[in-house]
């Protein structure tokens, strides 16, 4: 077995349970994608009119974010960054790339992955909203907060409602506990909520 089977293997072990992203829009995906374009914009070089669509291909903002940093492993995660803010989420395959890349074992880049709240691994909804699972917010009842949404929208914590409305996220700890129970909710901070201040802001969303 080799290094990589090894690393591989002990990848799997840490993410049972998180599922899985959607292969449809996977990193290795887009990177045959931007391949097959780049051949295409080859081919039509001798052709007058016709314009190169090579770099149209999404993943390439992920390529020219490893160059910028000149592939240094400490730009690991800057070069997520690029990346979700590229796909929209982070992808098996993507963050296997960007191991690959930077000389990492994919269960290092894994493990910065989902060590911070602001890197999803599943594909978000049109609104997201996420619940701080701290000490200060969970003993001020941000677990009423996640079952009431759960109630509500017929979703999991970490999943997306069926419509694709709604994504809700749970945090480790969003570091301002003066604020508990904190919801982040489409990138805007909502303090001492309770579970039916953030259902109203939450049902007013989905119905826009």
């Amino acid at each position: 077995m080799s290094a990589t089977d090894v690393d591989d293997k002990g990848l799997h072990y840490i993410k049972q349970g998180t599922g899985t992203a959607d292969p449809k829009a996977s990193g290795a995906a887009l990177k045959r994608q931007a391949e097959e374009l780049a051949k295409m914009g080859t081919e039509r070089k001798a052709a007058p009119g016709k314009s190169k669509v090579a770099a149209d291909s999404p993943f390439i903002q992920v390529d020219r974010a490893l160059k910028r940093c000149q592939y240094s492993q400490d730009a690991l995660i800057e070069v997520l960054h690029a990346a979700q803010e590229t796909f929209g989420f982070l992808s098996d395959e993507t963050m296997h790339y960007i191991a690959k890349e930077l000389k990492l074992p994919p269960s290092w880049v894994y493990g910065v992955a989902t060590f911070y709240h602001f890197f999803n691994l599943k594909p978000q909804g049109e609104h997201r909203c996420t619940i701080c699972m701290g000490t200060a917010c969970f003993v001020k009842r941000a677990g009423d907060i996640v079952e009431t949404l759960e109630r509500e929208f017929d979703v999991k914590g970490g999943e997306t409602t069926a419509d694709g409305k709604l994504s809700i996220n749970i945090a480790r700890c969003l570091g301002n506990c003066g604020l508990a129970p904190m919801i982040i909710l489409d990138g805007e901070v909502h303090a001492r909520q309770t579970s039916e201040s953030i259902l109203e802001e939450c049902r007013k969303l989905v119905k826009k």
